[in-house]
């Protein structure tokens, strides 16, 4: 009898289950953009909406792993939503006290492989955008699996244009961007900025990406982006154990340039910070460093008889940041290493063996004395192995000495980074990303922090190790020393919605001998000095170079002024207009003060700017320091000229910017009242 009966108590159960919804959908906090997940046809899809226009065509999800083809989705279950309206303060950063304002709805895709039997995937949605990314918590603990396909795609409809770079460039992430119909994208590096006749503005990136390789997109030629993820040597794409969580992809929407460059939503897509003391160790500021006289061949990185990073000249470098209130001194060269082709032989460097002329120990002391910090360099040639196995020591031998800041270098050209079984690697596949938040992880425990260049893209990182503090990651200052061609002046103007979407840039701005004895254009930096000014606002970073020689500083003290001024942490930051490859002007207000700093760069055209200063507190009077381009200024022919004038003015004033060609005007606000 007990046997008959088990069946139809069965039965019984699942005629009472709910059915298994074909289609949930979730609003943003303010109903701006609604989200739909459906499973049709075998394919779990989602579909973006802001009001009735379409961002994202239904596009597929899901991923694919080796040992089983691509799974057909049948169903979507266990659907969750929940509200989140909260606010949080960064340490340091472009904007203080960050709010995270979103509605999530979590699903979970039933589906005919062993491995997407059930898959978790949670989008969030905010105002200005969305992030959405697999949670694998069925694949038992400790099971290994071999991820071979990303099926995420970003499907767009209509006509838009983009700013990019093709990926997989020798070169990693230094290189100009182009504009172009968005449908000519063969394979792009995100984040991937499109402007639509819609009127809207998009950015795909990603957030969180931790132990997974980086995604770059792969066009169709009719508007749909796949995910393509840099693979292992033997085509893997990653290599995980269950349980697992992918790094979130993330779309941001908005209606004008700066509604991207203001979003905060990659930051709140990481976790919470794991460093809750690293405001007793670091400090934001600015440093120079012996560094840009190497790029101009008055001395060298290897050792002989111009051997830069000797004691005596880095001394002189601490005397100047001592005296005009700098807080750090970089020095490349220092360790042994440098000597011959030192790219292709990254393993012979040492990080804990200084060149004979370099005294680690005198020059900490001295420093310390003057109130000045060493900023440490290990250079790798992309030899991660080779730094891998010396990395604690030099991180101690830094820490034992006080130096609280390094900057990491990993020049090698993409795809020929060599492993420990000797494969070559993707600058930014799952081994080279597994390695920094490695270093980035070592070093907090030393109270060190990093600064990456060559590195693998900002992803939001910083919230959760607020000790990786900067990036390179994009053609920077170098290139206007020996760039052939060097950066045109629409580059900044580009960068503030694009590269600058990911995160803080260790640009190094700040070059005052732009003409160097009439040096050809396409060899030299392509601005005016206002416009090396007001980098300072526009790209942000928590460290801020001045990248020139101390000789051409002094010997433009007014000019100089504005780069003493200028802090490198803010209480909040505004793009106040933009357009895209044209100009910026972006305008910041000083952590835990009352000034605020406006700077504006533009392209190769002249041009004049109305620009209303609401962004002012009202009641207040300010003192406007204003540092613009001169009569006859002109990036080709009259780089230098500089007018500087002082008035006052309050948030119901509007002051004319008018840029020269390739020029800019960089603005202290100073309260009075």
């Amino acid at each position: 009898m007990i046997l008959k009966t088990l069946p139809l108590f069965g039965l019984s159960m699942l005629a009472m289950a709910p059915p298994a919804a074909a289609r949930e959908c979730a609003r943003s906090p303010g109903n701006v953009l609604e989200l739909c997940v459906s499973v049709e046809n075998g394919e779990a899809l989602y579909q973006v909406r802001r009001g009735d226009v379409t961002v994202i065509a239904p596009s597929r999800l899901g991923l694919r792993f080796a040992g089983e083809g691509d799974p057909r989705f049948t169903a979507i279950d266990d659907a969750k939503r929940t509200s989140v309206d909260t606010t949080w303060e960064q340490p340091w950063g472009e904007q203080r006290l960050v709010r995270d304002h979103h509605q999530e709805l979590s699903v979970t895709l039933t589906g005919d492989t062993a491995l997407n039997k059930s898959v978790g995937v949670t989008f969030r949605l905010f105002d200005d955008g969305l992030g959405f990314r697999y949670n694998y918590g069925a694949i038992p603990a400790g099971q290994a699996v071999s991820v071979v396909a990303d099926h995420s795609q970003f499907r767009t409809v209509g006509a838009y244009q983009a700013w990019w770079y093709p990926g997989l460039g020798g070169e990693r992430d230094e290189y100009l961007y182009g504009q172009s119909d968005a449908r000519r994208i063969t394979l792009a590096e995100t984040p991937l900025t499109l402007k639509g006749d819609n009127g809207l503005y998009l950015s795909f990136h990603e957030a969180a990406l931790v132990d997974f390789p980086s995604m770059l997109l792969e066009g169709d030629g009719a508007g749909g982006y796949d995910a393509w993820l840099m693979p292992w040597p033997d085509g893997v794409l990653a290599r995980k154990t269950g349980p697992f969580t992918t790094p979130w992809r993330t779309v941001l929407v908005g209606e004008t340039p700066g509604a991207l460059a203001d979003s905060r939503i990659t930051l709140n897509l990481n976790e919470p910070s794991k460093l809750p003391d690293i405001g007793k160790w670091f400090k934001p500021g600015k440093y120079v460093g012996v560094w840009w006289e190497m790029h101009l061949e008055k001395s060298t990185w290897g050792s002989g008889p111009k051997h830069g990073a000797n004691t005596a000249n880095v001394k002189r470098y601490i005397d100047f940041a001592a005296k005009y209130g700098f807080d750090g001194v970089l020095v490349e060269g220092w360790n042994r290493g440098w000597d011959g082709d030192w790219i292709a032989n990254g393993d012979k460097f040492s990080f804990t063996e200084a060149y004979p002329d370099f005294d680690l120990a005198e020059i900490t002391r001295y420093g310390k004395a003057k109130g000045v910090k060493l900023i440490g360099h290990h250079e790798t040639g992309g030899a991660i192995e080779n730094y891998a196995r010396q990395l604690d020591p030099a991180l101690k031998l830094y820490a034992d000495t006080g130096v609280s800041l390094i900057k990491t270098g990993y020049v090698r050209p993409s795809g020929t980074m060599v492993d420990g079984e000797g494969r070559l690697q993707w600058f930014a596949g799952q081994y080279a990303v597994r390695h920094h938040l490695d270093v980035v992880k070592r070093a907090a425990k030393l109270h060190i922090a990093i600064n990456t260049h060559e590195p693998v893209k900002d992803t939001g990182l910083r919230r959760t190790w607020p000790n990786w503090v900067s990036r390179e990651g994009a053609r920077g200052q170098e290139f206007n020393a020996w760039g052939n061609p060097t950066n045109p002046p629409e580059h900044m103007t580009i960068l503030p919605f694009t590269r600058m979407l990911a995160g803080p840039m260790d640009f190094t701005p700040g070059i005052f001998d732009i003409a160097r004895q009439g040096k050809e254009l396409t060899r030299r930096v392509q601005s005016t000095l206002a416009t090396q000014l007001a980098e300072y606002v526009v790209i942000y970073s928590p460290i801020q170079m001045a990248a020139d020689l101390p000789e051409n500083y002094e010997a433009r003290p007014h000019a100089f002024g504005f780069i003493r001024d200028v802090p490198a942490d803010w209480e909040q930051s505004k793009t106040l207009q933009s357009v895209i490859g044209d100009y910026v002007v972006v305008a910041r207000q000083q952590r835990g003060k009352g000034d605020w700093y406006l700077g504006a760069v533009g392209d190769e055209e002249a041009r004049d700017i109305a620009q209303p200063l609401a962004f002012l507190a009202p009641g207040k009077r300010y003192e406007a320091q204003i540092y613009a381009d001169g009569p006859g200024a002109d990036y080709r022919t009259n780089p230098e000229a500089l007018m500087i004038e002082k008035r006052i003015v309050t948030r119901t004033d509007t002051l004319s910017l008018k840029l020269a060609p390739g020029g800019g005007a960089a603005i202290r606000f100073r309260l009075l009242d």
